[in-house]
C-alpha cells in the first residue's frame, strides 16, 4: 500500500513539472528510487530487493531505447525505472502497454487540434497511398513538424490505469 502512495504522489509532482518545465527532476526521481527499493529490502528482504531491483531494470529497459535514439527524454525513461522499482517487473510491463495507449491518444488529439490539421491530414494521405511510413513527420517551413510532448503525462496516465485495473494495494 505505501507503494501505491508514494507511486501516486510521485506521479503527481512528475506531471505537474512535466507539464510546467517539460522536465521530470533527479531530486524527485533519485530519493524515491532509493526508497523504493531500501524499504522492499527491509520489509521483503532479498526476495524484495530481487524485486525491485528487476522491476527498475525492466523500467529503464522499455524506454532505453527510444532515449537513445532521441526520441524521449531521459526523466521519463527514470520515471518508468522508479514504476517498475515500486511495482516490480509485471507491473511496469502492463504499465508500459497502458502508457503506450495513453500516449498515442494524446499524440492523436496533439494532431487533431494543432494548427495546420489540413496539411497533416493531407501528408498523411500521401504517406499511405505511397506506401511510405513515417514515424513523426517534420516539414517545419510549412508546419507538421515532430509533435513532440511531455511523456511523463502518458507514463503516469499508464501507470494510474494499470494501478486501477489490478486494485489498489495489488502487487
Amino acid at each position: 500500500m505505501w507503494a501505491d502512495w508514494l507511486l501516486l504522489f510521485v506521479l503527481a509532482v512528475c506531471v505537474i513539472t512535466d507539464l510546467k518545465s517539460r522536465k521530470i527532476y533527479n531530486v524527485v526521481i533519485f530519493p524515491s528510487v532509493v526508497l523504493a527499493i531500501g524499504v522492499h529490502a527491509l520489509t521483503e528482504g532479498r526476495a524484495g530487493l530481487v524485486f525491485s531491483l528487476l522491476g527498475f531494470a525492466a523500467g529503464l529497459c522499455i524506454l532505453l531505447l527510444p532515449y537513445l535514439l532521441g526520441g524521449m527524454g531521459a526523466g521519463d525513461v527514470k520515471l518508468l525505472a522508479l514504476v517498475g522499482a515500486l511495482k516490480g517487473t509485471g507491473f511496469v510491463l502492463e504499465t508500459s502497454v497502458y502508457m503506450a495507449l495513453f500516449g498515442a491518444a494524446i499524440a492523436l488529439g496533439i494532431v487533431l487540434f494543432k494548427k495546420g490539421i489540413r496539411e497533416r491530414l493531407r501528408f498523411i494521405g500521401y504517406t499511405f497511398i505511397c506506401l511510405q511510413f513515417r514515424m513523426l513527420p517534420r516539414w517545419e517551413g510549412g508546419i507538421w513538424t515532430s509533435g513532440a510532448y511531455p511523456y511523463g503525462v502518458a507514463i503516469a496516465g499508464g501507470a494510474v490505469i494499470c494501478l486501477g485495473l489490478k486494485g489498489w494495494g495489488a502487487g
